[in-house]
């Protein structure tokens, strides 16, 4: 009886160790999804918010069920291989196909660094009434430092505490506001596009399924050498990957989701489109009292800092693996890829006229960008060549190229309107 309660206890405890096996693994998805809950997507949800009250919010949850299914394909590749996306590219693909792939990427990354450096001059600015040009250079110059000096798992850290702090920021908000949940649910699963709404959904879209996260996914999993191990550490790996990237989406979905209705209850049931995030702001505060416009002004920043942060990192990957290297931070090309891709944003920043508008439009510019990037990923992770047993099926393959068709689509239909 007394060997049969041992063993129990041991158990028990194995099963406990199993159920914490989950949380070593939380980091890599969490980097992806402070890229999607960066000042861009404030702007674009905002706008969607406060012009269209909840009519969008479908797009937050197709995006959203898009990115699950891209990033656990593309966090594969690195398991897998021990490559990131653009490595993976510059290695597999003829260069008449990755270099310009690889090239507009990295032209997208500056789109991005863009919209979060502006979102934390922005916050800056609504703070402590710097202006919007020194706060970005602020902005900028404190990231670079933290870029230069920190390792992964200390960012990862700090990254963490940024998203839980923005994710309490806006759970706070809406215990302010009065939210129609009934219809928050059917426009959460029905779609419709209301005339004039095809710009910001694009953006919306551009906003969450972001083409430098998918890079930056790989590279963030293949930094952990996740495939140096047997066959049974690796697959236990691909599962717990799929769970940190379902639980970090989710929780982009809940804050996005969050900033809409925000919006929607208070801007659009005003009938005050929301033109710039300081407007935001100062229409909080009668509507909410004084403490809601400081808790999104500091939220912004968190979200501004971190995604500027993931940003630049991105950078650093694609143009490092460019020339078959992986990021570090050490390394010439990546501080290249980095400083570029900061550098840049920063000085089309100064010829700006209006940060809101150029906020909407990099994230329309991301999502545009985004097909060529998803066909890129399929093509990799579908062939035996790179991913051997752990290639894409049929199935998989199938619902992929969907998607890419489906953002083309999409895209084509922006053009024309």
């Amino acid at each position: 009886m007394k060997n049969i309660l041992n063993e129990l206890k041991r158990t028990d405890h194995k099963r406990v160790l199993g159920g914490l096996d989950f949380f070593k693994y939380i980091g890599p998805g969490l980097l992806v999804t402070v890229g999607f809950i960066d000042p861009g997507n404030w702007a674009s949800n905002f706008a969607a918010g406060s012009e269209f009250g909840y009519a969008l919010l479908w797009v937050v949850t197709l995006s959203t069920v898009m990115l699950i299914i891209l990033q656990h394909n593309v966090a594969h590749l690195g398991i897998v291989t021990g490559l990131c996306l653009s490595e993976a590219a510059t290695q597999y693909c003829p260069k008449w196909i990755s270099r310009p792939i690889l090239g507009s990427a990295v032209l997208a990354s500056i789109s991005t660094s863009l919209a979060e450096i502006l979102g934390g001059a922005i916050a800056l600015e609504m703070l402590l009434g710097i202006p919007i040009i020194w706060g970005a250079v602020l902005t900028t110059v404190f990231v670079i430092v933290m870029l230069f000096s920190n390792s992964y798992k200390k960012i990862e850290r700090a990254i963490i505490a940024f998203v839980s702090i923005i994710g309490l920021s806006f759970l706070y908000e809406l215990f302010l506001v009065d939210i129609d949940w009934p219809l928050a649910a059917r426009s959460w699963v029905t779609p419709s596009i209301p005339q004039g709404s095809m710009l910001i959904i694009m953006s919306v879209l551009g906003a969450v399924v972001m083409p430098h996260n998918l890079f930056l996914h790989s590279e963030v999993i293949q930094s952990h050498e996740y495939h140096k191990g047997d066959e049974a550490s690796l697959k236990k790996r691909l599962k717990y990957e799929f769970y940190d990237t379902l639980f970090s989406m989710l929780v982009g979905w809940a804050i996005n989701s969050a900033m809409i209705l925000l919006a929607a209850a208070t801007f659009f049931q005003s009938g005050t489109p929301v033109e710039e995030l300081q407007q935001a702001k100062s229409l909080l505060d009668p509507l909410l009292g004084n403490a809601a416009g400081i808790v999104f002004a500091l939220a912004l920043l968190m979200a501004g800092i971190s995604s500027t942060i993931t940003s630049g990192m991105a950078a650093g990957s694609i143009f490092a693996g460019i020339f078959g290297e992986s990021y570090h931070i050490k390394d010439i090309h990546s501080r290249v890829g980095v400083l570029l891709s900061l550098g840049i944003a920063l000085l089309i920043i100064f010829f700006i006229d209006n940060p809101f508008y150029g906020l909407i439009i990099s994230q329309m510019i991301l999502s545009i960008q985004l097909p060529f990037t998803v066909f890129l990923q399929v093509g990799l992770t579908s062939s035996r060549r790179v991913m051997g047993a752990y290639a894409n099926s049929r199935w998989s393959t199938f619902v992929l190229y969907t998607i890419a068709v489906i953002v083309s689509v999409l895209n084509i239909m922006l053009l024309f309107s």
